[in-house]
């Protein structure tokens, strides 16, 4: 498996953070990270990354429920952003409510629902979709 250039976390919580970033190193999951605690830092730093025309991320693990932009308000935004590279979109969630999966599943970006906790196996299986395309 060939390993992706640059990941993003979009999630509130440390300690997911924490294992997900643990689970990465394992299985050489990217080169490099990018990690932000809310929606709108999310936003304000991808937006200043498209403008200064510098390398973005190929996928996001996007959490729901963080505060100040919440998951869903940083999809209506980040829609409206032009950006030429497809940025693969997992959401990344402990809700299993399947309004939420069926709502994930309206949005292009999207490329799937995952709920926490995140397993080994299934980060290899983002490795591999990602791959396949």
């Amino acid at each position: 498996m060939r390993k992706i250039d640059i990941a993003c976390i979009i999630d509130d919580d440390p300690i997911f953070v924490f294992g997900v970033k643990k689970i990465m190193e394992l299985i050489d999951f990217c080169n490099s990270l990018m990690v932000f605690r809310d929606g709108e830092e999310a936003l304000h730093n991808l937006k200043a990354i498209i403008s200064a025309n510098k390398k973005l991320p190929d996928v996001i693990l996007l959490d729901l429920n963080m505060p100040v932009l919440d998951g869903w308000q940083f999809l209506e935004e980040f829609v409206k952003v032009p950006c030429e590279k497809k940025i693969t979109i997992y959401i990344v969630s402990s809700s299993v409510d399947p309004e939420d999966v069926l709502r994930a599943k309206s949005y292009e970006l999207v490329s799937d629902y995952i709920v926490k906790p995140v397993t080994v196996e299934r980060l290899k299986e983002v490795l591999r979709e990602l791959e396949t395309g």
